[in-house]
């Protein structure tokens, strides 16, 4: 079992040590602290392991197909949704042109701290993106740092999780079913904006040359994300920034 007990020493130790804690004027408000303090806590302790077996994948009001394989990692997700708009339409729809995002491990989290996990999301929409972690492989935030998501085209989801620090495999995905969001999940941050994202559930990619390390992958408990109904006002590209957890299945 990979061993990943910090809750990502950048994600809530490394990360909110160098950025502003929520203000208060956000749904965390001061309960976050907590929170916060907890991730400081297990960042400065040791390595374990744990029984991805009693981990529970997050069930949304119409649920996405259930897993085929068995669990193996588990992250947050901290970047951007990509849109492209027709400035010479206003009332055209925003397109969605993929996304890009930092991948932190809660693997063990999920299995002994999951209403922690469930927060997550929310408390990352609300900090900064951390790109900064891509260029300093000595920073120790990158220890729980899994990688990387990115689009290798409009329909093809690529998630990169092996760094200097750990190998956990790679693989591209296309969307095999979607869900709305649950009617309370955060709609932006500091709760304003266009709403959260659907919970997917992905395939891997037929056809695609490199090594599959994982066979499905699960967006879920999603923040933000969202775009506006119609491309009003919209550059031609413009990014809005989401929060989530993916669950990788072998």
């Amino acid at each position: 079992m990979r061993c990943v007990y910090y809750l990502s020493s950048l994600f809530l130790a490394t990360l909110v040590s160098t950025s502003p804690v929520p203000d208060g004027k956000g749904p965390h408000a001061k309960k976050d602290e907590d929170f916060i303090d907890y991730g400081r806590r297990i960042a400065a302790g040791t390595c374990g392991k744990c029984d991805l077996s009693k981990a529970s994948l997050p069930q949304a009001p119409i649920p996405l197909p259930s897993p085929q394989g068995s669990l193996s990692h588990v992250v947050i997700g901290r970047g951007t949704q990509n849109y492209t708009c027709d400035t010479t339409n206003p009332s055209a729809v925003p397109v969605a042109g993929g996304a890009v995002a930092t991948l932190f491990n809660v693997t063990c989290l999920a299995v002994e701290s999951p209403q922690l996990v469930a927060r997550l999301a929310n408390i990352a929409l609300d900090l900064p993106i951390p790109f900064d972690v891509q260029d300093d492989a000595d920073n120790r935030g990158y220890y729980g740092l899994s990688g990387y998501h990115y689009f290798l085209d409009l329909t093809t989801a690529f998630f990169n999780l092996d760094t200097a620090k750990h190998t956990y495999g790679e693989g591209a995905f296309r969307k095999a079913n979607a869900t709305d969001a649950p009617k309370d999940s955060m709609v932006g941050q500091k709760n304003k904006g266009f709403g959260a994202v659907p919970w997917l559930y992905l395939k891997a990619a037929s056809g695609y040359g490199g090594f599959q390390a994982y066979r499905e992958v699960y967006r879920v408990r999603t923040a933000g994300g969202s775009p506006p109904k119609t491309c009003a006002g919209q550059p031609a590209k413009f990014e809005i920034q989401y929060a989530t957890e993916y669950w990788f299945y072998q």
